[in-house]
């Protein structure tokens, strides 16, 4: 697990820090324990009136060059749907509105050496405009797929590629 590679204590800096359970570490110096617990993030599933989904090409790591779904993990002091809208517009450059929750699936999500578990929620999500959907930030290239296009494999995240075989089961 990633807490090996937190080896002095980040409240006085001692190095005896030392696992305390499962998902911890506790510091012998000061006390302080510190739990690596899953961070949020959102994911959007947006469909156009053909009933395509909109997907985008991983421009950066982990997975860079395969197919995602729009979203990214929720800033500190943010709602979920308040970092979902965010992400939207960074990816996309568009508005758009989150509506209801459609499912959660947790994740590992591997970056810079650090495996950070996740908790991935997939929220169904409109946009008065979604024709003017433009790749930028993290996203390399925007494509509108129906249905029968989506080929689970091809999306780099485990999660998204279980959340996408979701979607073509439950959603669809």
């Amino acid at each position: 697990m990633s807490l090996s590679l937190f080896r002095f204590c980040p409240v006085c800096g001692s190095a005896d820090f030392q696992p305390h359970d499962a998902r911890s570490k506790r510091c012998g110096a000061c006390g302080f324990t510190y739990y690596l617990n899953a961070s949020a993030s959102t994911v959007a599933v947006i469909r156009d009136a053909a009933g395509r989904l909109l997907v985008v090409r991983r421009a950066k790591a982990p997975a860079k060059g395969t197919l995602d779904l729009p979203g990214g993990f929720v800033d500190p002091g943010e709602t979920l749907h308040e970092g979902c809208i965010r992400e939207v517009r960074e990816e996309l450059g568009i508005e758009a509105s989150v509506g209801k929750l459609l499912f959660s699936l947790p994740n590992r999500y591997v970056f810079s050496g650090f495996t950070v578990p996740t908790i991935d929620a997939f929220f169904e999500v409109t946009t008065p405009a979604p024709e003017l959907a433009r790749a930028s930030d993290d996203a390399a290239e925007v494509m509108w797929l129906f249905p029968h296009e989506i080929r689970p494999e091809d999306f780099g995240l485990n999660s998204i590629r279980k959340g996408i075989t979701l979607l073509l089961t439950d959603y669809f």
